[in-house]
């Protein structure tokens, strides 16, 4: 449609559209949306093998971020490998604990792994094809844990199947999902609140959102949110896996138009 000029704006297209926009010849403009939002891996810290926060902590030493990103949207333009949860410039922007991101290290990660009494016990990944990043990053993750010792097992599943299961503790130890990136912290991933999948739930956790939470400063809840983001860094609740653009194309005509994660056209016109 957006080729055809049957729309001024066209939405969410897939990433192999980009290299037709690009020979469109002029018909349509490509439009890339930075930090449109980011894939995270949430943790089963209920029950299962990774119920313990040192092997949670073992799991993280072991993923190479930027290998799934990679697998998971291809080309470079379309992922940033950073661990930070909102992006430099933004007022939530924070390196606390990000020196754990990316580490891709197997003999640490194994050796974390035996400290912390891991004995074999399979590790569970919960994902479908209903999103193909989701799929590819699995196949990758499945594939470092395994060199780290890991007796990793992909579950593949219809994405409703998974929306089912996931809410079962005895079913799965890690599954994989994606959130648009939102200005305001609390409102993703649900792992930050209560009572979400995952079922996080920790003193240095209340406490450090409870900071933050009831601080109306906007130019403090900045560094509130920074102790919160450490906190996920220590106890591996979820790991955020980096950051993806989305693609979207606008008509010639459609003059003005900011990118952003949930488009708006104040100030736009049509020329012509």
């Amino acid at each position: 449609g957006a080729l055809a000029g049957q729309f001024h704006y066209a939405d969410l297209l897939p990433i192999e559209a980009l290299a037709r926009l690009e020979k469109a010849g002029g018909k349509a403009v490509p439009i890339m949306t930075p930090s449109f939002g980011f894939p995270y891996l949430v943790f089963n810290t209920k029950e299962g093998s990774l119920a313990r926060q040192p092997v949670r902590k073992a799991v993280q030493t072991a993923l190479g971020h930027g290998e799934m990103l990679a697998a998971g949207f291809g080309d470079t333009r379309f992922f940033i490998a950073e661990g930070n949860h909102f992006p430099k410039g933004t007022p939530f922007y924070s390196a606390a604990g990000t020196t754990a991101y990316n580490e891709r290290d197997a003999k640490k990660s194994k050796s974390q792994a035996e400290q912390a009494g891991y004995k074999g016990e399979p590790v569970r990944i919960l994902t479908s094809r209903q999103y193909d990043f989701h799929y590819n990053m699995a196949l990758i993750m499945a594939e470092q844990l395994k060199r780290a010792g890991f007796k990793a097992e992909l579950n593949v599943v219809e994405w409703a199947t998974l929306l089912q299961r996931r809410a079962d503790p005895k079913l799965w130890d890690i599954y994989i999902t994606h959130s648009g990136l939102f200005p305001e912290p609390m409102l993703s991933p649900p792992q930050l609140g209560d009572g979400a999948p995952g079922w996080w739930s920790s003193p240095a956790k209340t406490e450090a959102l409870a900071a933050l939470n009831q601080e109306p400063n906007p130019a403090k809840r900045g560094a509130l949110w920074g102790k919160v983001q450490q906190v996920v860094y220590d106890e591996v609740p979820y790991i955020h896996v980096g950051k993806f653009a989305s693609l979207s194309a606008r008509a010639p005509a459609l003059q003005g138009y900011t990118p952003h994660t949930y488009p708006f056209f104040w100030n736009t016109s049509l020329k012509g």
